[in-house]
């Protein structure tokens, strides 16, 4: 029997009450988060470009893109804003599993729950917990290196298990719902390789993609039952190899959710530990930028091929923040990543881009390609001195959490940083309506206060 049998059963016998408060806290506090990088990300590259094909391609008024306000049909209102979730390279991670599953399936299932109305604030809740739980227990069997973009990929399983929850699908639909988004299922490493802004697009095909998979499987349409382990299925098309004892061990024990990852810089997660690193020892050493002849780090190979990427003269913002060089010495220069670090002046800052091409970057001997952890961090400064530290828990991480208070800053700049600001008061009701979410009767509510009034 194939595993997502165990899946579609797991999804279809949770309920709100078996759900422990750590996962409810949690997914508290990734809604939000996603919410305020969404609205961040509402000015990113393209998005005013991607807006107005979506409204070309149909017309439909079921869901909004958020922060713009552009209703759009469903679909392509998923697409656009997991995009804007994703785009800034700023939306929550499992670092095991190497998936941002609440972008794909946050931008399908508010989606869908705008179109249909009376999804509660505990539905949305469930939804996004379960969604997580499915592509992370996928992902984490996985014990080989990305092949395809798993974001997109298995955050596509993410999002039919949301819609498919809110939706109330039986074990028969939601089967079908699977198998159907499976046969949409995209995203190659090439646009992540070449810093594409195709990247974020492809969690967007995904959102959109598994929208129309749901509407397909509850209009009665079939697909194929093996989609994780048949000869064609997950495990041996978009993946190599995977260990299936890990796959289902700790199903309905371990919620994955609790294992997400805070992103605290916009910046591809696999700079972090580089960057917390040399933050650490100059707030340790007291070391300025200009103090620094070199810095050597040595990362797990996965790092490597992620983000240990050559600095260059002219660089897209796509590529920049996936340039571990570049991120590293900007956050030197400025004490942390804003999202104004990819502005065109900063891109060309003479003193950044120096130090930068004086950040080396060696691979370990890590055995694990999914591994994002340790990383061993050398500072050698101008007169002669060394400094050194390993990082094993990257600041953002469950063992190296964000506080709740820096987690709210974050919300709050990102909602300030929108091209279309909050004002103040629609900021902080936001955040008093996701703090008390399963009391909400309707999650429209959430998109209504992300619009901003025109004036």
């Amino acid at each position: 029997m194939d595993a997502i049998e165990d899946f579609v059963e797991h999804v279809r016998n949770t309920a709100f009450p078996d759900v422990p408060e750590g996962a409810i806290r949690a997914a508290k506090t990734f809604i939000l988060d996603s919410f305020g990088v969404g609205l961040s990300g509402g000015g990113g590259p393209w998005v005013d470009e991607m807006i107005q094909l979506t409204s070309q391609w149909g017309k439909g008024d079921d869901a909004r893109v958020w922060g713009h306000g552009q209703p759009l049909p469903a679909p392509a209102a998923a697409l656009c804003n997991a995009y804007q979730i994703h785009n800034a390279e700023f939306d929550c991670v499992h670092e095991g599993a190497v998936v941002h599953s609440m972008t794909v399936l946050l931008g399908g299932a508010m989606a869908v729950a705008e179109r249909d109305g009376g999804v509660t604030g505990k539905d949305l809740m469930l939804a996004a917990i379960l969604g997580v739980d499915v592509a992370c227990h996928i992902a984490v069997a996985v014990t080989t290196g990305l092949k395809f973009f798993r974001p997109g990929t298995a955050g596509a399983l993410a999002a039919v298990t949301a819609i498919g929850k809110l939706k109330g699908f039986d074990s028969e639909t939601l089967r079908h719902a699977y198998s159907i988004a499976y046969g949409q299922m995209c995203g190659t490493m090439q646009a992540h390789t070449e810093g594409s802004a195709l990247l974020g697009m492809q969690v967007g095909f995904n959102a959109r993609n598994a929208v129309v998979a749901c509407d397909m499987a509850a209009a009665g349409l079939q697909g194929p039952r093996n989609i994780l382990e048949g000869p064609f299925g997950f495990f041996r098309l978009f993946e190599d190899d995977y260990d299936r004892d890990v796959l289902l061990r700790d199903l309905g024990r371990t919620w994955r959710i609790t294992e997400l990852s805070h992103k605290p810089y916009p910046s591809g997660r696999a700079t972090h530990g580089i960057v917390d690193g040399c933050l650490r020892l100059q707030r340790q050493e007291g070391f300025t930028a200009a103090e620094i002849e070199r810095i050597e780090a040595a990362v797990p190979p996965l790092i490597h091929h992620l983000v240990g990427r050559p600095v260059e003269d002219t660089m897209t913002t796509n590529y920049a923040r996936l340039c571990a060089q570049y991120v590293t010495s900007h956050a030197l220069h400025r004490n942390g990543i804003g999202v104004d670090a990819y502005d065109p002046s900063a891109l060309t800052d003479p003193e950044t881009m120096d130090l930068a091409r004086r950040i080396r970057i060696e691979i370990d001997d890590n055995p694990d390609p999914n591994a994002l952890v340790p990383v061993a961090i050398t500072v050698i400064l101008k007169s002669g001195a060394h400094h050194a530290i390993a990082i094993q828990d990257v600041y953002g991480s469950p063992a190296n959490p964000m506080t709740h208070a820096a987690h709210l800053d974050k919300f709050r700049g990102n909602c300030a940083a929108a091209p279309r600001p909050m004002d103040a008061a629609s900021v902080e009701a936001l955040i008093e309506t996701v703090e008390e979410l399963e009391t909400l009767d309707d999650v429209s509510r959430l998109v209504d206060l992300m619009i901003p009034a025109q004036g």
